[in-house]
């Protein structure tokens, strides 16, 4: 469609191959009107020396302008880059690196390269725009490869010109609109799992006049519109690889006590992926000498995370009677000796309160630690209140369950409903620190 033809609001022809070329982990072909630029992602272990042992990985981009591209043959660039192409190479990695959390990628170095094979205007978003379609792909084969737990993708970006044409707000600059231009503009622009849209980048440039609130907004609206459907385009390039965009992140709990489980994925919802040591086919005995329910916790966390490379989740819970000096404490799932014996656990704590006036005063206490490559530690502790009755109540629950009157209830946790419990449990509080914590940090 010839410029003259394209209404104001309207994206140039859109084009996005995938899979261009065979060589880089991933690589795309993005065609904008007569603009052509190839991208291609390439990964290789290592990353700068400012980053090492830091356990996250870094992302960078480099762009040329090839000698055919422009009707007037463009010189290679040497040793040192136009001062043009550093700029946008600059505003590349800048945008891919809004896209994605680097933690997950590992001590890893992803390389972008944008070679403009034929320019007529808006080179370096569309370099943004196909990009992030080759960057997915190679993320893509890196998680089928194993390589990568996580998709470190947590946001789609896309990118867009816009400006004002014969006092008129225009998408999609092309060349001979370009040159003329009284306003020049790209935008860059991200969406989130979530629909929500965040601006990475706004290059707005008076060229023949200053240009209103009004024009800006206008401007700044026809650049959404323009990412939307860039991002739709992306989305359909990339077919079921597009998975990787917003994946949810990995989190495997150092248990496979079902109960346990079964609470957990409950109280985390859909934040993340959860999966059991089980069903990830991964046999985990790691001894706990922490003197401490938070010591225990994170020995387990951090053992499973070295051997998962994701984020893990243990906790490390028990019952704490008052007149038993906190026992049976750390030692609750083995109280009698044997670990795992509810039966027997609880009739030993019968036993050594038999002897001691009621009310039998308790807690229940957990230790919750989340620990995640690349990220600080979170340790948490929750606990809820009652006291031990001197006979088993309900059917539900496990462990000391049927003996611990709930102050928060009025019945104990094994008379209680899952989600009655849920709501008050030692575990549950705990776990919703740590989504207060997550929740401060933006995730």
């Amino acid at each position: 469609m010839e410029m003259n033809e394209r209404p104001t609001d309207a994206l140039r022809m859109v084009r996005i191959v995938p899979d261009y070329t065979e060589m880089a982990t991933g690589s795309a072909l993005i065609c904008c009107g007569r603009t052509k630029v190839i991208c291609t992602a390439s990964v290789q272990e290592g990353v700068p020396s400012f980053l090492r042992g830091k356990g996250k990985g870094w992302l960078t981009a480099e762009y040329a302008m090839l000698p055919g591209s422009t009707p007037q043959r463009k010189a290679r660039d040497g040793v040192k880059k136009d001062g043009r192409g550093v700029e946008i190479q600059r505003l590349i990695g800048r945008s891919l690196r809004a896209a994605c959390d680097l933690t997950r990628l590992g001590e890893r170095t992803v390389y972008i390269d944008c070679d403009v094979i034929q320019a007529d205007g808006g080179t370096r978003t569309a370099s943004i725009t196909g990009a992030f379609v080759a960057l997915c792909i190679a993320v893509d084969k890196l998680m089928q490869a194993g390589t990568l737990a996580d998709s470190p993708i947590i946001r789609q970006v896309a990118a867009v010109s816009a400006g004002v044409i014969d006092d008129q707000c225009t998408l999609d600059l092309e060349y001979a609109q370009d040159s003329r231009a009284q306003v020049d503009m790209n935008i860059v622009m991200t969406r989130d799992g979530r629909g929500n849209l965040g601006f990475v980048e706004v290059q707005g440039t008076g060229e023949g006049r200053c240009y209103t609130r009004a024009e800006l907004d206008q401007l700044l609206a026809l650049g959404e519109k323009g990412c939307l459907e860039l991002m739709d385009a992306q989305t359909a390039a990339l077919g079921e690889r597009a998975e990787v965009i917003c994946k949810k992140p990995r989190l495997v709990l150092a248990s496979n006590n079902f109960g346990k489980l079964r609470e957990l994925r409950e109280l985390l919802g859909d934040r993340f992926d959860v999966r059991s040591m089980r069903e990830l086919g991964i046999a985990l005995d790691v001894e706990e000498t922490g003197e401490t329910f938070e010591e225990n916790a994170l020995i387990k966390a951090h053992a499973l995370m070295d051997m998962t490379h994701c984020a893990t989740l243990a906790d490390d819970s028990g019952l704490c009677v008052d007149q038993l000096g906190g026992r049976p404490g750390v030692h609750s799932a083995r109280y009698c000796g044997v670990h795992g014996d509810d039966e027997a656990n609880n009739q030993l704590l019968l036993k050594e309160l038999s002897d001691k006036p009621a009310p039998h005063r308790a807690h229940y206490g957990a230790a919750v630690a989340l620990c995640r490559p690349g990220h600080a530690d979170i340790v948490v502790y929750g606990r809820c209140d009652g006291e031990i009755i001197g006979e088993y109540r309900g059917e539900g629950g496990f462990g000391y369950d049927p003996l611990f009157l709930s102050d928060d209830l009025g019945v104990t946790f094994a008379e209680a409903t899952p989600e009655a419990k849920n709501g008050v449990s030692h575990r549950a509080r705990a776990i919703r620190m740590v989504l207060e914590k997550l929740e401060a940090e933006g995730v």
